[in-house]
C-alpha cells in the first residue's frame, strides 16, 4: 500500500489547480446557462418579498417571465438576471404578496347587479354611507335607481348604528328610488322604490333571510346590454382591492362564456374556479336523487385552464343547507338519507365537493353522512370541503381531520357581527373559533360568502382574524389568530382548497405571478391599520391590472418555455 505522502500521493499544488479548474469550470457553465437562459421580463426589486412559501420566507427582489415567477431571492442575486428588455419596478421597502384568493364568493352573480350597487364594504360611519348614497343619486340623475345589495350592516357604523327608515330614505332621497339591503337580516327602502317594486312599507323590518330575499328579488338586474360593463367593474374593483382568484358558487354558463370571451381577448384580470353541481340539479325526493345521480355520471371536472375552471360540486349535496342566523338547524332524515346517496354516487365518481354547512347540527348531520360513505368508498384523498362553518366546535374538527375533509371559513361577524350577538347571545364570540380551527391542523382557508352575505374587501377579513374586531371597531369574537397564518389562510391554502397550489398562493419560481404590492408592511404596521392597507399594485399573471397612481392594464404576456 503506497502511503498518501509517498509515491503517486496527489500533493497539495496539485489540488489546488485542480479546485481552481473546477471552480472555472462551474462559473464557466453558470454563465453558459445564464446567457442561454432568456432574461426575465419584469424585475420588482428593492421589497420586502412576504413570500408564504413553505417557510414564510422574506426575499427583497422577484423575477418574472411569461406569466410566471422565475427567481425571488436577494437585490444581488434577482438584479444580475436583467436583459436590454427588462422592465424593473423599484418597490422602495413596499411590501409584496401574493394575489389574494377567495375560496367562495358570489362573483359572477354580482355582475349582474353591480352598476346599480353603492358598496358600503368596510364603511365604518353611517356618515360616509350617507354621502356615498348622495353622490350616487348626482351621479345617475333623478329617477334612476341607486341600491346597495348586501355586503354591510348597520352595527358596523361606529358614529351612529340606528336604523334607516322609510321617512328619512324619502327626506334623504326625494327623487330616485333607493334600497339598502343589509346582509340577508334586512332590508330598507324608500317610497318610491317600494312604489316601484310592488311592496308597502309593511315589508320592511328584520324579515329574515326569505323575506330580505323576496324583496330584493324584485331590485332591477344590468340588462343583457350591461353585463358586460357592470361585470367588468366589478372585477376593477376586486383588483382594487387585492383579490385575484376565486371560488365561485353557482356559474351560469352565458357567464362563463363572457368570461372566457375576456381571457381569449386578454381582458379577463382574475381567475374563476366554478363550485357548480349537476346540471340544473335532479329534483326533489328519491326520483329527483336519481337524475342528479345519473347526471353525477356525466359530469367532467377540470376541463377549462388557470383562468376559468370548473373544479368542485356544491354547494349543496341535496338540499340548501342552513340558512344564517337561524338559532338551531334541524336537519330531516329523509333527507339526509338522500344526501348520503347523492354523496356516495360523488365519491364513486371521484368528484370532490364543498358544500354549504353552517351550524352545529348540520355540521354533525353531514359528518354522520360522509363517516357513512367513507365505510362504502374512502374520501380521504377526495379533498371534500364543508363550507361557511361558523359554529364548528373541537369534536368536528376532530371528526373533520380523521376524514381529511377540509375547511372553507366564511366568517359572518366581519360585517354580522352584532347581529349574531342579538341573535346568538354569547354564543356568538365563538363564531367562529379561529384558533380552534387554526390549532386543530385542519387544512382551512378563508372566504367571504360575498356579495350579499358579507363584505369582500380582503383586508378587512384579516383585520377581523387578528383582532376579533368587525367593521367599525366592536369585539365580537374571542378567539383570533397571528398575521402570518391568516395570510396564509387566504393565499396558500386557499389555493390548494380551489386546486392550484401548484399555481398560486405563493411567490416561487414556477407560480403564476399573481401579486400585491402593499402601501403598507402588513407583518409590521400596528394591527388596528391592517383594514387600511390598500394594494399600490395589482399584478395577474405578470400583467399590472391595477395601479393606484394610474389604473393601466398590460398585455398578457405570452407564457415562457421553462
Amino acid at each position: 500500500m503506497k502511503s498518501i505522502h509517498g509515491e503517486g500521493a496527489v500533493t497539495t499544488s496539485t489540488w489546488k489547480m485542480i479546485l481552481a479548474g473546477a471552480l472555472f469550470l462551474s462559473a464557466a457553465a453558470s454563465s453558459m446557462l445564464h446567457a442561454q437562459r432568456p432574461a426575465p421580463d419584469l424585475i420588482l426589486s428593492n421589497g420586502k418579498i412576504i413570500t408564504v412559501d413553505e417557510k414564510f420566507t422574506i426575499a427583497q427582489a422577484v423575477a418574472i417571465r411569461g406569466d410566471r415567477v422565475v427567481a425571488v431571492g436577494s437585490n444581488q442575486a434577482i438584479t444580475p438576471l436583467a436583459g436590454p428588455r427588462t422592465r424593473t419596478i423599484d418597490l422602495k421597502g413596499k411590501a409584496l404578496i401574493p394575489g389574494l384568493i377567495d375560496n367562495h364568493m358570489h362573483l359572477l352573480r354580482g355582475g349582474t347587479t353591480w352598476k346599480y350597487e353603492v358598496r358600503l364594504d368596510g364603511v365604518a360611519t353611517r356618515k360616509q354611507a350617507m354621502a356615498m348614497l348622495t353622490e350616487r343619486t348626482k351621479q345617475v340623475g333623478p329617477g334612476q335607481w341607486v341600491y346597495t345589495l348586501g355586503g354591510f350592516a348597520r352595527e358596523q357604523f361606529s358614529d351612529d348604528p340606528k336604523a334607516f327608515t322609510t321617512a328619512e330614505l324619502d327626506r334623504a332621497f326625494p327623487n330616485n328610488p333607493v334600497a339598502l339591503q343589509e346582509s340577508y337580516y334586512r332590508f330598507n327602502a324608500n317610497s318610491q322604490a317600494l312604489k316601484m317594486m310592488g311592496f308597502d312599507e309593511k315589508a320592511m323590518g328584520d324579515v329574515g333571510q326569505g323575506g330580505v330575499g323576496r324583496l330584493a328579488a324584485k331590485l332591477p338586474l344590468a340588462t343583457k346590454d350591461e353585463i358586460e360593463a357592470s361585470s367588468l367593474g366589478m372585477l376593477k374593483d376586486m383588483n382594487r382591492w387585492g383579490l385575484t382568484a376565486f371560488g365561485v358558487p353557482g356559474c351560469d354558463k352565458d357567464l362563463v362564456q363572457m368570461y372566457r370571451k375576456w381571457e381569449s381577448n386578454n381582458q379577463l384580470n382574475a381567475r374563476v374556479f366554478c363550485i357548480d353541481g349537476a346540471g340544473g340539479g335532479g329534483g326533489r325526493g328519491a326520483a329527483g336523487v336519481d337524475n342528479t345521480i345519473a347526471q353525477i355520471a356525466q359530469i367532467k371536472k377540470f376541463q377549462g385552464d388557470d383562468y376559468v375552471d370548473d373544479i368542485l360540486y356544491g354547494e349543496g349535496v341535496y338540499g340548501g343547507g342552513d340558512p344564517m342566523f337561524l338559532v338551531k338547524s334541524e336537519p330531516k332524515p329523509e333527507d339526509l338519507v338522500l344526501w348520503r346517496r347523492v354523496g356516495l354516487a360523488l365519491a364513486q365518481a371521484g368528484i370532490a365537493i364543498h358544500v354549504h354547512t353552517e351550524l352545529h347540527d348540520t355540521i354533525n348531520a353531514f359528518l354522520d353522512q360522509i363517516e357513512a360513505i367513507n365505510k362504502e368508498h374512502p374520501v380521504r384523498n377526495l379533498r371534500w370541503t364543508l363550507a361557511h362553518m361558523n359554529q364548528v366546535d373541537e369534536v368536528q374538527l376532530e371528526r373533520m381531520k380523521k376524514l381529511n375533509v377540509y375547511l372553507a371559513l366564511h366568517p359572518w361577524a366581519v360585517i354580522n357581527g352584532g347581529i349574531n350577538h342579538a341573535v346568538f347571545g354569547d354564543e356568538a364570540y365563538n363564531l367562529p373559533r379561529l384558533a380552534t380551527i387554526q390549532n386543530s391542523g385542519i387544512m382551512w382557508g378563508f372566504g367571504t360568502d360575498g356579495t350579499r352575505a358579507n363584505q369582500i374587501p380582503p383586508f378587512n377579513v384579516l383585520y377581523f382574524a387578528v383582532t376579533g374586531r368587525m367593521v367599525g371597531g366592536a369585539k365580537v369574537v374571542k378567539e383570533a389568530i397571528s398575521r402570518e397564518d391568516a395570510l396564509i389562510a387566504y393565499t396558500r391554502k386557499n389555493a390548494f382548497l380551489i386546486f392550484q397550489e401548484n399555481n398560486l398562493g405563493a411567490i416561487q419560481p414556477g407560480k403564476l405571478a399573481d401579486l400585491l404590492v402593499l402601501d403598507r408592511d402588513y407583518l409590521t404596521i400596528p394591527v388596528e391599520q391592517i383594514k387600511d392597507i390598500k394594494p399600490l399594485i395589482t399584478m395577474v399573471a405578470g400583467r399590472i391590472v391595477y395601479d393606484a397612481d394610474a389604473s393601466v392594464n398590460t398585455p398578457r404576456p405570452v407564457a415562457a418555455k421553462q
